[in-house]
């Protein structure tokens, strides 16, 4: 049996899916799951809601809870980690402090100011637990669910001898969207689809094998779908491809839609995922004031569950390295001439085969320029960003946040120093380790 272990497993909305997903595969129906959180409470509920799947599934699967970390890795198989280091005050003052100094973020958890500071928090985690593994279980992959995914993946690469692959539905969710606006069933498109986190680049799209651009193009200016994606389609327009990840995620990654007002009411209209200010603190703060009554409801049966697969590429991979039906992901991995006009070692994210042998990532060879260029803009950042948590170096920090393309569009040096100065103080309790 696999020895599968959740670490964040109080993220319960994402690990009761992937639970799901796992369990509908039936040669992991007799999996060994070990819960890990560091949380009691959200952990408790994590456990109940586990037994309740296997019990109503009626499976031979097994939950376990911990506390303790290295207790349940020891002989693990696959980790799958979803955490988030510090909670909803911390991220506030990643959103806020900038916005004071008029960097306007919509998410602020991959890029900017505030996908840096994640990353200043986060990285350190995870490498200690990577490190537990490589005594712990050498030989286990960690899929990595976690943001900012580009710098945690390049920083497992640098620094452990894990296997590894960053996890993101950003693909498989923009190709149902683009179904969608072709009122065309998902399971008649294709796509082959590469670049970075976030921001990968449709380079083709098919519906029954044949180009299915030119229709799209009919279609971006539908006010129910412009509405919902302003800033992808202005960069489909403008640029020539459909980038993956929401609007709200995207305006953030480049100098054009959020650094003016008049750019922002235009651009960034609002509502879920396209680009309103702040939106990550509804997500992650008002929004979800009731969310430990539905847990409790969840846990205790109130409400039923839903046992459809989700498009989330973890059961699969498992199912495949296991050795049952090989299948086809994209996953965020290191660029060995995968991308061959963008740096080699940074984190790229490119289609890649899974069987029993493992990950094996594809060829992709040049992007076009145009989007190469955008997306060597934000590897800068990233591996800046890489570089301070590696070497605990706050002034790498600084560089990282100096040549983001947002920040950059609205600061100067002088101001981006006092804002990330009054960054680290504002979290100090998360960032001793930089001095």
């Amino acid at each position: 049996m696999a020895k599968i272990v959740f670490i964040g497993a109080g993220s319960l909305e994402f690990s009761r899916k992937l639970m799901l997903d796992i369990l509908s595969f039936p040669a992991l129906r007799d999996a060994q799951f070990e819960l890990v959180d560091v949380d009691p409470k959200r952990l408790d509920y994590a456990r109940r809601v586990a037994e309740r799947i296997v019990q109503e599934a009626n499976l031979p699967a097994t939950v376990h809870a911990t506390l303790d970390r290295r207790e349940a890795l020891a002989g693990a198989d696959y980790v799958l980690i979803m955490i988030l280091s510090g909670g909803i005050e911390v991220i506030r003052q990643d959103i806020e402090i900038p916005m004071k100094y008029g960097v306007d973020q919509c998410i602020g958890d991959t890029l900017g100011p505030g996908g840096v500071f994640r990353a200043l928090r986060t990285i350190p985690v995870i490498l200690d637990i990577a490190r537990d593994m490589e005594e712990l279980c050498p030989e286990a992959t960690i899929l990595n669910y976690t943001n900012p995914m580009p710098m945690i993946c390049w920083a497992l690469e640098e620094a452990t001898a894990i296997k590894y692959v960053g996890l993101c539905h950003s693909v498989q969710g923009t190709a149902r969207q683009l179904a969608e606006a072709l009122e065309v069933p998902y399971r008649e498109v294709s796509y082959w689809v590469a670049g970075i986190n976030h921001q990968a680049w449709f380079l083709e799209f098919q519906w029954q094998g044949n180009d299915a651009y030119p229709l799209l193009r009919e279609r971006i200016n539908y006010p129910e779908f412009y509405g919902k994606e302003t800033t992808r389609v202005e960069m489909f327009k403008h640029l020539g491809y459909f980038v993956t990840e929401s609007s709200g995620h995207n305006s953030e990654y480049n100098p054009w839609f959020r650094k003016r007002k008049d750019l922002l009411a235009k651009y960034t209209p609002g509502g879920a995922w396209n680009g309103e200010s702040g939106f990550v603190l509804k997500l992650y703060g008002a929004d979800r004031a009731d969310y430990e009554q539905k847990l409790e409801r969840i846990a205790s049966g109130q409400e039923p569950l839903d046992f459809t697969r989700s498009d989330e590429y973890g059961s699969y991979i498992i199912n495949a390295l296991e050795g049952e039906e090989i299948t086809r992901i994209n996953g965020n991995v290191k660029n060995q001439h995968l991308i061959t006009n963008l740096p080699y070692g940074c984190c790229v994210e490119v289609p890649c085969l899974v069987d029993r042998q493992g990950i094996h990532p594809c060829y992709v060879g040049d992007l076009p320029p145009q989007l190469a260029a955008l997306n060597r803009t934000n590897v800068n950042v990233e591996e800046l960003a890489v570089q301070a948590v590696l070497r605990r170096d706050r002034d790498m920090a600084y560089y990282a946040v100096a040549l983001d393309p947002l920040t950059s569009a609205v600061l100067s040096l002088e101001e981006i120093r006092q804002m990330v100065d009054e960054m680290f103080e504002a979290e100090r309790d998360w960032l001793s380790i930089y001095g």
